[in-house]
Protein backbone atom coordinates (compact mmCIF):
# COMPACT_ATOMS: atom_id res chain seq x y z
CA UNK A 1 0.00 0.00 0.00
CA UNK A 2 1.48 3.87 -1.19
CA UNK A 3 1.30 5.77 1.87
CA UNK A 4 -1.04 8.21 2.61
CA UNK A 5 1.63 11.05 2.46
CA UNK A 6 4.86 11.95 4.45
CA UNK A 7 5.61 13.55 7.73
CA UNK A 8 8.96 15.41 7.68
CA UNK A 9 10.99 15.26 10.56
CA UNK A 10 14.00 13.69 12.41
CA UNK A 11 14.17 10.22 12.92
CA UNK A 12 12.17 8.56 16.15
CA UNK A 13 10.84 11.79 17.58
CA UNK A 14 8.26 11.03 19.93
CA UNK A 15 5.89 13.75 18.61
CA UNK A 16 5.69 11.97 15.68
CA UNK A 17 3.98 8.46 17.85
CA UNK A 18 0.53 9.74 17.79
CA UNK A 19 0.30 10.27 13.90
CA UNK A 20 2.13 6.68 13.93
CA UNK A 21 -0.13 4.92 16.05
CA UNK A 22 -3.39 6.41 14.54
CA UNK A 23 -2.24 5.08 11.17
CA UNK A 24 -1.52 1.34 12.39
CA UNK A 25 -5.15 1.56 14.06
CA UNK A 26 -6.14 2.64 10.19
CA UNK A 27 -4.17 0.61 8.39
CA UNK A 28 -2.32 2.90 6.27
CA UNK A 29 1.13 3.48 5.93
CA UNK A 30 2.91 7.49 6.46
CA UNK A 31 6.25 7.87 5.32
CA UNK A 32 8.58 9.58 7.63
CA UNK A 33 10.92 11.46 5.46
CA UNK A 34 14.45 12.66 7.32
CA UNK A 35 14.94 15.90 8.03
CA UNK A 36 18.50 17.49 8.26
CA UNK A 37 17.88 20.44 11.25
CA UNK A 38 18.66 23.78 10.61
CA UNK A 39 19.50 22.66 6.59
CA UNK A 40 16.74 21.16 4.72
CA UNK A 41 13.87 22.20 7.34
CA UNK A 42 15.27 26.23 6.38
CA UNK A 43 15.51 25.98 2.73
CA UNK A 44 12.50 28.44 0.92
CA UNK A 45 10.68 25.53 -0.62
CA UNK A 46 9.95 24.07 2.97
CA UNK A 47 9.34 27.37 4.38
CA UNK A 48 6.58 27.88 1.47
CA UNK A 49 4.99 24.53 2.52
CA UNK A 50 5.71 24.99 6.65
CA UNK A 51 6.59 28.92 7.64
CA UNK A 52 7.69 28.60 10.81
CA UNK A 53 10.39 26.02 9.91
CA UNK A 54 9.72 23.35 12.26
CA UNK A 55 8.77 19.24 12.67
CA UNK A 56 7.31 17.62 12.31
CA UNK A 57 5.16 18.18 9.34
CA UNK A 58 2.96 16.42 6.94
CA UNK A 59 2.35 16.92 3.45
CA UNK A 60 -0.26 14.51 1.86
CA UNK A 61 0.06 13.19 -1.70
CA UNK A 62 -2.43 15.44 -3.17
CA UNK A 63 0.02 18.71 -1.90
CA UNK A 64 -2.23 19.17 1.24
CA UNK A 65 0.24 20.50 4.28
CA UNK A 66 0.17 20.31 8.30
CA UNK A 67 2.07 21.51 10.82
CA UNK A 68 1.68 20.79 14.97
CA UNK A 69 1.56 16.70 15.81
CA UNK A 70 -2.06 17.13 17.37
CA UNK A 71 -3.23 18.40 13.98
CA UNK A 72 -1.41 15.64 12.02
CA UNK A 73 -2.35 12.91 14.45
CA UNK A 74 -6.46 13.58 13.82
CA UNK A 75 -5.35 13.77 10.11
CA UNK A 76 -4.30 10.46 10.44
CA UNK A 77 -6.61 9.05 12.42
CA UNK A 78 -9.76 10.79 10.30
CA UNK A 79 -8.09 9.53 6.71
CA UNK A 80 -9.79 6.14 6.95
CA UNK A 81 -13.62 6.14 5.88
CA UNK A 82 -15.77 4.49 9.58
CA UNK A 83 -12.40 5.04 11.41
CA UNK A 84 -12.66 4.00 15.46
CA UNK A 85 -10.74 6.73 16.27
CA UNK A 86 -13.07 9.55 15.97
CA UNK A 87 -16.21 8.14 17.77
CA UNK A 88 -19.48 7.21 16.40
CA UNK A 89 -21.28 10.53 17.11
CA UNK A 90 -21.09 13.93 17.31
CA UNK A 91 -20.77 13.62 21.26
CA UNK A 92 -17.67 10.86 21.31
CA UNK A 93 -15.95 13.54 18.79
CA UNK A 94 -16.45 15.64 21.03
CA UNK A 95 -15.45 13.55 24.06
CA UNK A 96 -12.81 12.98 22.35
CA UNK A 97 -11.24 16.65 21.82
CA UNK A 98 -11.82 17.09 25.51
CA UNK A 99 -9.75 13.95 26.87
CA UNK A 100 -7.40 15.60 24.21
CA UNK A 101 -7.59 19.25 25.58
CA UNK A 102 -7.00 16.98 29.28
CA UNK A 103 -3.58 15.79 28.02
CA UNK A 104 -2.31 19.03 26.64
CA UNK A 105 -3.39 21.46 29.54
CA UNK A 106 -3.39 19.21 32.73
CA UNK A 107 -0.73 16.99 32.16
CA UNK A 108 1.75 18.75 29.78
CA UNK A 109 2.54 21.81 32.07
CA UNK A 110 2.82 18.91 35.03
CA UNK A 111 5.10 16.94 33.25
CA UNK A 112 7.23 20.11 32.68
CA UNK A 113 7.57 20.97 36.25
CA UNK A 114 7.97 17.45 37.83
CA UNK A 115 9.88 15.73 35.23
CA UNK A 116 12.32 18.29 33.81
CA UNK A 117 13.90 18.64 37.32
CA UNK A 118 14.93 14.94 37.39
CA UNK A 119 15.94 15.15 33.79
CA UNK A 120 18.39 18.55 34.78
CA UNK A 121 16.77 20.57 32.14
CA UNK A 122 15.85 23.18 34.55
CA UNK A 123 16.41 23.76 38.54
CA UNK A 124 14.25 21.96 40.93
CA UNK A 125 11.69 23.79 42.66
CA UNK A 126 10.16 22.07 45.37
CA UNK A 127 7.45 24.10 45.97
CA UNK A 128 6.54 23.91 42.13
CA UNK A 129 7.03 20.52 41.92
CA UNK A 130 4.56 19.59 45.03
CA UNK A 131 2.28 21.36 43.33
CA UNK A 132 2.43 19.87 39.51
CA UNK A 133 2.23 15.87 41.87
CA UNK A 134 -1.13 17.09 43.36
CA UNK A 135 -2.31 18.38 39.74
CA UNK A 136 -1.22 15.19 38.31
CA UNK A 137 -3.27 13.17 41.16
CA UNK A 138 -6.31 15.54 40.69
CA UNK A 139 -6.36 14.15 37.20
CA UNK A 140 -5.51 10.67 37.78
CA UNK A 141 -9.06 10.86 39.91
CA UNK A 142 -10.47 12.15 37.52
CA UNK A 143 -9.40 9.55 35.13
CA UNK A 144 -9.84 6.64 37.64
CA UNK A 145 -13.61 7.43 38.43
CA UNK A 146 -13.99 7.48 34.76
CA UNK A 147 -12.27 4.37 33.67
CA UNK A 148 -14.38 2.46 36.77
CA UNK A 149 -16.76 2.04 34.48
CA UNK A 150 -15.39 2.54 31.30
CA UNK A 151 -12.72 -0.09 29.50
CA UNK A 152 -11.74 3.34 27.29
CA UNK A 153 -12.02 7.16 27.75
CA UNK A 154 -14.78 7.10 24.86
CA UNK A 155 -17.04 4.50 24.00
CA UNK A 156 -16.24 0.86 23.85
CA UNK A 157 -13.08 0.98 21.42
CA UNK A 158 -9.39 2.58 21.47
CA UNK A 159 -9.90 6.03 19.95
CA UNK A 160 -7.63 9.10 19.47
CA UNK A 161 -8.47 10.05 22.78
CA UNK A 162 -6.52 7.06 24.57
CA UNK A 163 -3.65 7.22 21.53
CA UNK A 164 -3.24 10.94 23.22
CA UNK A 165 -3.86 10.62 27.11
CA UNK A 166 -1.22 7.57 27.00
CA UNK A 167 1.81 9.49 24.93
CA UNK A 168 0.95 12.08 27.78
CA UNK A 169 1.05 9.51 30.68
CA UNK A 170 3.83 7.74 29.04
CA UNK A 171 7.35 9.57 31.12
CA UNK A 172 5.47 9.53 34.39
CA UNK A 173 4.82 5.50 34.00
CA UNK A 174 8.34 5.36 33.18
CA UNK A 175 9.93 7.57 35.72
CA UNK A 176 8.00 8.72 39.05
CA UNK A 177 4.88 6.09 39.19
CA UNK A 178 6.22 3.69 41.01
CA UNK A 179 4.21 0.63 42.36
CA UNK A 180 2.82 3.18 45.65
CA UNK A 181 1.93 6.24 43.98
CA UNK A 182 0.35 3.21 41.06
CA UNK A 183 -2.07 1.68 43.77
CA UNK A 184 -4.33 4.57 44.12
CA UNK A 185 -5.22 4.56 40.72
CA UNK A 186 -5.87 1.05 39.37
CA UNK A 187 -8.47 1.60 37.30
CA UNK A 188 -6.15 4.12 35.20
CA UNK A 189 -3.12 1.20 35.28
CA UNK A 190 -5.29 -1.55 33.73
CA UNK A 191 -6.78 1.12 30.74
CA UNK A 192 -2.86 2.24 30.39
CA UNK A 193 -1.47 -1.34 30.18
CA UNK A 194 -4.51 -2.17 27.97
CA UNK A 195 -3.48 0.41 25.52
CA UNK A 196 0.43 0.10 25.12
CA UNK A 197 -0.24 -3.57 24.84
CA UNK A 198 -1.91 -3.33 21.81
CA UNK A 199 -0.13 -4.71 18.85
CA UNK A 200 -0.83 -0.77 17.22
CA UNK A 201 0.79 0.69 19.99
CA UNK A 202 4.02 -1.85 20.76
CA UNK A 203 4.82 -1.44 16.88
CA UNK A 204 5.53 2.19 17.84
CA UNK A 205 6.59 2.51 20.85
CA UNK A 206 8.08 -1.14 21.66
CA UNK A 207 7.57 -2.41 25.60
CA UNK A 208 6.99 0.21 27.99
CA UNK A 209 8.19 -0.79 31.46
CA UNK A 210 6.85 0.97 33.86
CA UNK A 211 9.15 2.72 37.14
CA UNK A 212 10.43 0.34 40.10
CA UNK A 213 11.47 3.23 42.25
CA UNK A 214 10.26 7.09 41.43
CA UNK A 215 13.11 9.24 40.43
CA UNK A 216 13.64 12.06 42.30
CA UNK A 217 15.39 15.77 40.98
CA UNK A 218 18.63 15.36 42.00
CA UNK A 219 18.73 11.57 41.77
CA UNK A 220 18.77 11.43 37.92
CA UNK A 221 22.09 11.35 36.64
CA UNK A 222 22.86 8.89 33.65
CA UNK A 223 25.97 10.30 32.77
CA UNK A 224 26.90 12.07 36.18
CA UNK A 225 28.57 11.33 39.72
CA UNK A 226 26.45 12.11 42.50
CA UNK A 227 25.39 15.58 43.77
CA UNK A 228 27.91 15.28 46.99
CA UNK A 229 30.63 14.38 43.94
CA UNK A 230 29.69 17.31 41.96
CA UNK A 231 29.52 19.88 44.49
CA UNK A 232 32.95 18.89 45.43
CA UNK A 233 35.02 18.86 42.00
CA UNK A 234 38.16 19.68 44.07
CA UNK A 235 38.89 16.29 44.56
CA UNK A 236 39.69 15.36 40.88
CA UNK A 237 40.92 18.84 39.57
CA UNK A 238 42.80 20.67 42.12
CA UNK A 239 45.27 21.34 39.95
CA UNK A 240 45.83 20.95 35.88
CA UNK A 241 49.47 18.73 36.50
CA UNK A 242 46.87 15.97 38.28
CA UNK A 243 44.57 15.72 34.49
CA UNK A 244 45.88 12.18 33.92
CA UNK A 245 44.61 10.92 36.66
CA UNK A 246 41.64 13.04 36.47
CA UNK A 247 40.98 11.51 33.15
CA UNK A 248 41.61 8.12 34.03
CA UNK A 249 38.97 8.42 37.20
CA UNK A 250 36.91 9.74 34.54
CA UNK A 251 37.13 7.39 32.16
CA UNK A 252 34.66 4.51 33.78
CA UNK A 253 31.77 7.05 33.55
CA UNK A 254 31.52 7.11 29.69
CA UNK A 255 28.00 7.13 29.38
CA UNK A 256 27.29 4.32 27.19
CA UNK A 257 27.88 1.58 29.23
CA UNK A 258 25.32 3.44 32.17
CA UNK A 259 22.86 3.27 29.67
CA UNK A 260 22.34 0.22 30.71
CA UNK A 261 20.83 1.29 34.10
CA UNK A 262 16.95 1.15 34.11
CA UNK A 263 16.89 5.13 34.79
CA UNK A 264 18.60 5.79 32.22
CA UNK A 265 16.93 3.57 29.49
CA UNK A 266 13.41 5.42 29.15
CA UNK A 267 14.06 8.15 26.85
CA UNK A 268 15.91 5.75 24.31
CA UNK A 269 12.48 3.63 23.43
CA UNK A 270 11.96 5.49 20.22
CA UNK A 271 15.61 5.17 18.90
CA UNK A 272 16.28 1.68 20.12
CA UNK A 273 12.87 -0.21 19.01
CA UNK A 274 12.57 0.80 15.60
CA UNK A 275 15.47 0.83 12.42
CA UNK A 276 17.17 3.82 12.02
CA UNK A 277 16.89 6.01 9.48
CA UNK A 278 20.78 6.15 7.56
CA UNK A 279 21.92 9.67 8.95
CA UNK A 280 23.14 11.84 6.28
CA UNK A 281 26.34 12.56 8.56
CA UNK A 282 27.48 8.42 7.95
CA UNK A 283 27.81 9.45 4.35
CA UNK A 284 30.11 12.30 4.30
CA UNK A 285 33.61 11.46 2.85
CA UNK A 286 36.13 9.80 5.21
CA UNK A 287 38.43 12.42 7.60
CA UNK A 288 41.74 11.33 8.92
CA UNK A 289 40.41 13.06 11.85
CA UNK A 290 38.56 10.25 14.21
CA UNK A 291 36.41 11.22 16.66
CA UNK A 292 36.27 8.16 18.35
CA UNK A 293 40.23 7.90 18.21
CA UNK A 294 40.09 11.32 19.86
CA UNK A 295 38.14 10.43 22.87
CA UNK A 296 39.86 7.49 23.82
CA UNK A 297 43.06 9.29 23.60
CA UNK A 298 41.54 12.42 25.78
CA UNK A 299 40.46 10.13 28.06
CA UNK A 300 44.21 7.75 28.88
CA UNK A 301 46.33 10.99 28.40
CA UNK A 302 47.32 14.16 30.02
CA UNK A 303 45.08 16.43 28.47
CA UNK A 304 47.93 19.64 28.33
CA UNK A 305 50.11 19.33 26.41
CA UNK A 306 49.31 15.46 25.34
CA UNK A 307 45.76 15.58 24.31
CA UNK A 308 45.28 19.07 23.57
CA UNK A 309 48.47 18.78 20.66
CA UNK A 310 46.96 15.50 19.13
CA UNK A 311 43.32 17.45 19.04
CA UNK A 312 44.94 20.27 16.66
CA UNK A 313 47.75 18.55 15.10
CA UNK A 314 45.09 16.02 13.29
CA UNK A 315 41.56 18.15 13.52
CA UNK A 316 39.55 17.94 10.03
CA UNK A 317 37.94 22.09 9.77
CA UNK A 318 36.49 20.50 6.43
CA UNK A 319 34.88 17.32 7.80
CA UNK A 320 33.84 18.70 11.50
CA UNK A 321 32.59 22.04 12.68
CA UNK A 322 33.57 23.84 16.31
CA UNK A 323 31.71 25.76 18.47
CA UNK A 324 31.67 27.84 21.89
CA UNK A 325 28.21 26.94 23.73
CA UNK A 326 26.82 29.92 26.13
CA UNK A 327 23.76 28.95 28.38
CA UNK A 328 20.90 31.52 27.87
CA UNK A 329 20.01 31.66 31.47
CA UNK A 330 22.67 31.62 34.18
CA UNK A 331 21.11 34.37 36.25
CA UNK A 332 18.26 31.94 36.91
CA UNK A 333 21.44 28.95 38.14
CA UNK A 334 21.63 28.77 41.75
CA UNK A 335 23.84 25.84 43.45
CA UNK A 336 26.94 24.68 41.54
CA UNK A 337 25.66 21.07 41.87
CA UNK A 338 22.43 22.12 40.70
CA UNK A 339 23.85 23.09 37.44
CA UNK A 340 25.99 20.52 37.14
CA UNK A 341 22.92 18.41 36.93
CA UNK A 342 21.79 20.47 34.38
CA UNK A 343 24.15 19.70 31.73
CA UNK A 344 24.06 16.00 32.44
CA UNK A 345 20.53 16.20 31.77
CA UNK A 346 21.61 18.20 28.32
CA UNK A 347 24.07 15.13 27.33
CA UNK A 348 21.18 12.94 27.85
CA UNK A 349 19.20 14.07 25.89
CA UNK A 350 22.22 13.99 23.08
CA UNK A 351 21.88 10.34 23.21
CA UNK A 352 21.34 10.24 19.43
CA UNK A 353 23.96 12.68 18.65
CA UNK A 354 26.81 10.84 20.88
CA UNK A 355 28.61 9.21 17.45
CA UNK A 356 28.76 12.83 15.96
CA UNK A 357 29.49 14.89 18.77
CA UNK A 358 32.49 15.79 21.59
CA UNK A 359 31.94 18.36 24.08
CA UNK A 360 33.14 19.91 27.40
CA UNK A 361 30.42 22.00 29.23
CA UNK A 362 32.04 23.81 32.60
CA UNK A 363 30.31 25.38 35.52
CA UNK A 364 31.99 28.56 36.26
CA UNK A 365 31.99 30.71 39.43
CA UNK A 366 30.31 29.95 42.60
CA UNK A 367 27.03 28.99 44.32
CA UNK A 368 24.22 31.78 43.40
CA UNK A 369 26.66 33.49 41.42
CA UNK A 370 27.97 30.89 38.54
CA UNK A 371 27.54 30.14 34.52
CA UNK A 372 27.87 27.12 31.98
CA UNK A 373 30.02 27.08 28.96
CA UNK A 374 31.79 25.49 26.76
CA UNK A 375 33.08 23.87 23.41
CA UNK A 376 31.68 21.00 21.20
CA UNK A 377 33.12 19.72 17.98
CA UNK A 378 30.58 18.16 15.43
CA UNK A 379 30.81 16.04 12.57
CA UNK A 380 30.13 17.78 9.19
CA UNK A 381 29.34 21.46 8.62
CA UNK A 382 27.53 22.81 11.25
CA UNK A 383 24.63 21.41 14.20
CA UNK A 384 23.58 17.69 13.44
CA UNK A 385 19.79 17.44 13.64
CA UNK A 386 20.49 15.46 16.61
CA UNK A 387 21.74 18.62 18.71
CA UNK A 388 18.87 20.75 17.26
CA UNK A 389 15.85 19.29 18.06
CA UNK A 390 16.90 18.48 21.69
CA UNK A 391 13.98 20.22 24.00
CA UNK A 392 16.88 22.39 25.60
CA UNK A 393 18.57 23.23 22.36
CA UNK A 394 16.96 26.86 22.38
CA UNK A 395 18.30 27.47 25.73
CA UNK A 396 21.89 28.20 24.33
CA UNK A 397 23.85 30.12 22.07
CA UNK A 398 25.75 28.37 19.48
CA UNK A 399 28.94 30.77 18.12
CA UNK A 400 30.61 28.72 15.22
CA UNK A 401 34.21 29.26 16.08
CA UNK A 402 37.45 30.00 13.77
CA UNK A 403 39.61 26.53 14.47
CA UNK A 404 42.76 28.07 13.27
CA UNK A 405 42.37 31.29 15.53
CA UNK A 406 45.03 31.14 18.91
CA UNK A 407 42.84 32.44 21.35
CA UNK A 408 39.95 30.21 20.16
CA UNK A 409 42.43 27.41 20.54
CA UNK A 410 43.36 28.13 23.95
CA UNK A 411 39.43 28.66 25.57
CA UNK A 412 38.94 25.50 24.14
CA UNK A 413 41.83 23.87 25.64
CA UNK A 414 41.17 25.28 28.74
CA UNK A 415 37.76 23.92 28.64
CA UNK A 416 38.59 20.51 28.02
CA UNK A 417 41.52 20.99 30.79
CA UNK A 418 38.78 21.97 33.22
CA UNK A 419 41.29 24.97 34.11
CA UNK A 420 41.29 26.20 37.73
CA UNK A 421 40.55 29.38 36.44
CA UNK A 422 38.72 30.17 33.27
CA UNK A 423 37.94 33.32 31.28
CA UNK A 424 38.76 34.56 34.69
CA UNK A 425 36.22 32.41 36.57
CA UNK A 426 36.96 30.16 38.98
CA UNK A 427 36.34 26.32 38.17
CA UNK A 428 33.36 24.72 39.99
CA UNK A 429 32.14 21.61 37.74
CA UNK A 430 32.48 20.28 34.24
CA UNK A 431 31.69 17.36 32.65
CA UNK A 432 32.49 16.20 28.97
CA UNK A 433 30.34 14.10 26.32
CA UNK A 434 32.48 11.74 24.65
Amino acid sequence: MAPIGKIHSYPNNPRVAKALIAAKYNGVEVEVVPVEMGKSNKTPEFLKKFPLGKVPAFEANDGFTLYESNAIAFYVAAYKQGTQLLGATPKESAQIQQWIGVADNELAPAAATWLFPILGWMPNNEQNTNKAKEDVKKTLAVLNQHLLNHTYLVGEVITLADITVVSALLNFYRMVFDAPFRAAFKNVNRWFLTCVNQPEFKDVLGEVALAEKAQVAGAYKPATPAPAAAAAPAKKEAAPKKEAASKKEAAPKKEAPKKKDDDEEEEESYADEKPKAKNPLDLLPKSDFNLEEWKRFYSNNDTRPTACNWFWDKFDPAGFSLYRLDYKYNSELTLTFMSSNLVGGVYHRLEAARKYAFGSLAVLGEDHKNSIAGYFVYRGDGIPAEVQDTPDFESWTFTRCDPSDAATRELFNAYIAWDEVIEGKKFADAKVFK
